[in-house]
């Protein structure tokens, strides 16, 4: 059974501001937290209503009650098991190959996602905007189904970051220039904007190649595309074509 002082501790992982001051964050779901203990990270609690579920890592969980995990967790149909994890430190950002930039991003899902595409693409740096949502919302870690161990996120000033490189950079625009039919760089920066408004002015102007996802349907009145769709077609075609 969880202490008052558990379930307090716990709870308060929910909001960012807790998260910083502790340092910690909440994972959900074995394949999530088998990927982080894999990956080195260090876990400070390890819970489950699975009897039948062993040591992972060899950290050994405690057994709750699912009454119990229903109030630490941050879903509305909780998994079996919920671990808490120390915040890795932070990495180098290495520049080489493809770099992936996010200009304020704000659904976890969506971050969760390209998380995930990024991993899957081979896309070993993202950065993003300040205003982008927290690596370490728990619905971002429930999304990225364990490849926020293998993908390197810093957050930083966008307008500053790109102001500095002397790489290409590809901004995801509706009037940009077909990306089937551009020339795309191995090494390079593409930048993916918000979900409702795209890329902002500032970002804009530091965009040197702006290109699209052409639509091909007969009516042609779909107003857009998810970003983590459109990031999984551009990083698509990036490998295709490098």
């Amino acid at each position: 059974m969880l202490s008052k002082n558990q379930i307090k501790r716990i709870t308060s992982l929910h909001q960012k501001k807790y998260r910083n001051e502790a340092q910690l964050f909440i994972a959900e779901g074995i394949k999530v937290i088998e990927e982080l203990f894999l990956a080195g990270f260090e876990a400070e609690f390890f819970f489950t209503t699975n009897s039948a579920l062993n040591a992972v890592a060899t950290f050994v969980p405690e057994l709750i009650s699912t009454a119990d995990l229903s109030k630490i967790s941050c879903l509305k149909t909780p998994n079996d098991c919920l671990a808490v994890f120390r915040m890795p430190k932070s990495k180098v950002m290495d520049l080489s190959g493809l770099v992936v930039c996010l200009d304020a991003i704000r659904d976890p899902g969506n971050l969760g996602t390209i998380i995930r595409l990024c991993d899957w693409f081979g896309v070993e740096q993202l950065v993003c905007s300040t205003e982008t949502v927290d690596l370490y919302n728990p619905k971002v870690i429930q999304a990225t189904m364990g490849s926020i161990s293998r993908v390197n996120v810093i957050y930083t000033d966008l307008n500053v970051f790109l102001k500095e490189t002397s790489l290409p950079i590809y901004g995801a625009f509706m009037d940009g220039k077909n990306v089937y039919e551009s020339s795309l760089s191995t090494n390079g920066i593409l930048v993916l904007g918000n979900e409702a408004n795209g890329i902002s002015d500032l970002i804009a102007s530091k965009i040197t190649s702006k290109i699209s996802i052409p639509r091909f349907g007969n009516i042609q009145k779909a107003e857009s595309l998810n970003v983590a769709t459109a990031t999984a077609i551009l990083l698509s075609e990036f490998r295709r074509t490098n």
